[in-house]
């Protein structure tokens, strides 16, 4: 089966020939240049050693290697709230390894929960670029010899990793905080929310029921951008093996978080800088395993802008080809009923790998963190048997576990991955399929168009949508409003559905990572700006078998409509600038990029 994927590879190394080539120069450079504490003045370092105590001060700068540690801290996240303790940590540990370890800075990290249809998710995408130039800033020093990079959710990973990715000649690793304890099971919580938008229960019982599902620090348990993040870490190799759905408060989260140091110690032994380190097999098993696991279409987006921080030039259009190829072998919520505790404990991420590799589906051949080699991630985590303190991996035979979340590649969940790309003379865009139950239904009924999220919710309200039709939301691209995600609307339509409407989306928007329960064509590109010339009643059709979306009698010489973008308060003006330069959704939506 690689034979196939070779061929999406081949097309990606050669489109990319001149981009990997200039920056793996770059990183050459910068192998003789950094870190630079033997050349700096007396006075620079008298300013790294500051804040560290006179020991620090005395010491021969070659003695000890320096980690800087960026980190998403901060206690409003439940999934950043763990790392409060993890730097102090970390620097006992380095002492016994004659490391020295410094927070080098800290990164925004915004929750899209709570920002969920409100203003605030105007800034959402527009964070990870932020934390990629935060996290540049913290490195910026010049000191370090090695970096710890502490993140965990949606744009925050994604971020510091295309941050982390501008200093390729340095060692990098990725130390996660690990998923709550599994609260009011995900069905629960989705049927609570259909019972508040039909009207059936109030605030206060959905707040009750809701804060049975967020309870506690760590991530979320179902399957959103954040847990798809913390998949791929794995799958690239830049997190260690078994860390990311390692629970919170497990015992073996220290035990990780100290091993962690140990493998930047070889990596610094060996030289291998991030940016060689995560080559063109690296980004192909991300990609597998979005699609594998049915994860997160906001990874789509965003492996293209980070692969591209590399030097690699990814297309949308990768991502179909290996979509025909990679069959669907995970249902984790929204896709199934599990969640990633439940996963975890059927084997996880490691039985993911162990299926891909037996089919011959994945690259076995990488560098990672742990060594070379992704054999090393088919392996649990488990505390040494004869003494507490050392972490031992352990072979598992997952046959003998029964799994409901997990299959292989012989008896997949469906035969093709969990993500489809949608064409046409009107737009282009992609399709979370993996949580439908009619993947290859044909769609058809006339437009409702709408500029605004709110709009949208106010007709459900005035029952102006009991029918069957295509809801066209518009507006809500990068240039536009910075393309929040539109989880709101998936209750509304969740209920239309119930009622037995067949409904569809259609947006230049996105959706949350843990949609995918109705058909949404999302982060839509105008054909000739077509898409903005669709007017009420148009007859649509959303043909999910031929990928094809299209518009009946459609006037391709109409006016497309014209949508002032609001843009100002909760700091939204400060992000006019990532408006009017970022690059398009099929490049990243980055502003580092066209």
């Amino acid at each position: 089966m690689l034979t196939q994927i070779n061929e999406v590879k081949k097309r990606i190394d050669a489109r990319s020939q001149k981009t990997r080539t200039e920056y793996l120069k770059k990183i050459e450079i910068w192998k003789t240049k950094s870190p630079n504490r033997n050349n700096l003045g007396c006075s620079n370092l008298a300013h790294t050693f500051a804040a560290c105590g006179q020991k620090g001060k005395s010491e021969n700068l070659n003695i000890k290697k320096f980690i800087g540690i960026i980190t998403a801290y901060n206690d409003m996240l439940s999934a950043h709230a763990p790392f409060e303790a993890y730097p102090k940590k970390l620097k006992k540990e380095a002492e016994k390894l004659n490391l020295h370890v410094q927070v080098a800075g800290g990164v925004p990290a915004m929750c899209d929960g709570i920002t969920q249809g409100e203003p605030g998710m105007e800034l959402s995408l527009f964070s990870r670029d932020t934390i990629a130039l935060s996290t540049a800033v913290g490195l910026s020093h010049n000191v370090f010899d090695s970096a710890i990079c502490m993140g965990t959710c949606d744009k925050i990973v994604p971020g510091l990793l295309m941050g982390a990715l501008q200093f390729g000649h340095l060692p990098v690793i990725f130390i996660p905080g690990g998923p709550m304890s599994t609260g009011i099971s995900n069905e629960a919580k989705s049927e609570s929310r259909k019972s508040f938008a039909a009207g059936e229960i109030s605030k206060i019982d959905l707040l009750e029921i809701e804060q049975q599902a967020y309870h506690s620090p760590g991530t979320c348990t179902f399957y959103g951008t954040a847990n798809t993040n913390q998949l791929i870490a794995e799958a690239m190799g830049f997190q260690l093996p078994g860390s990311a759905f390692t629970p919170s408060d497990s015992p073996l989260r220290e035990l990780l978080n100290a091993e962690s140091l140990k493998s930047l110690m070889r990596l610094m032994d060996s030289e291998i800088g991030i940016g060689e380190m995560l080559d063109i097999n690296n980004w192909l098993n991300a990609m597998i395993v979005l699609l594998a696991s049915g994860g997160s279409t906001n990874l789509v987006i965003h492996l293209i802008a980070m692969a591209r921080c590399a030097g690699y030039i990814i297309s949308p259009e990768d991502f179909n080809n290996l979509s025909s190829v990679i069959p669907l072998l995970c249902q984790v919520y929204p896709n199934g009923k599990a969640d990633v505790n439940e996963f975890h404990a059927e084997g996880g991420i490691a039985r993911l790998l162990t299926n891909l590799l037996d089919a011959d589906l994945i690259y076995e051949n990488i560098q990672t963190v742990a060594g070379l080699g992704l054999q090393k991630y088919t392996k649990i985590p488990a505390i040494n048997d004869s003494n507490e303190n050392n972490l031992d991996w352990r072979e598992v035979d997952f046959e003998l576990i029964t799994a409901t979340s997990i299959r292989t590649a012989k008896n997949p969940f469906k035969n093709n991955g969990g993500i489809k790309f949608i064409g046409g003379d009107i737009a282009e865009g992609v399709i979370k399929v993996s949580a439908l139950e009619k993947e290859n239904e044909i769609i058809t009924g006339p437009a409702r168009v709408f500029t605004s999220q709110e709009d949208v919710l106010n007709a459900f309200e005035l029952n102006e949508l009991n029918a069957d039709l295509i809801i066209v939301l518009l507006g809500q691209s990068p240039t536009s409003n910075g393309m929040p995600e539109l989880h709101k609307l998936t209750s509304p339509i969740n209920v239309l559905q119930s009622k037995g409407y067949k409904i569809a989306l259609v947006t230049d928007g996105r959706m949350s990572g843990a949609s995918g329960s109705f058909p949404a064509l999302i982060h839509a590109v105008s054909i000739n700006n077509n898409l903005y010339k669709i007017q009420d009643n148009d007859q649509l059709t959303l043909d999910l078998k031929k990928a094809i979306f299209s518009i009946e009698n459609f006037d391709s010489e109409r006016e497309p409509i014209h949508i002032e973008s609001n843009g100002f308060g909760l700091g939204r003006e400060l992000f006019s600038i990532f408006r009017s330069n970022v690059g398009s959704v099929s490049n990243g939506a980055s502003i580092f990029y066209e």
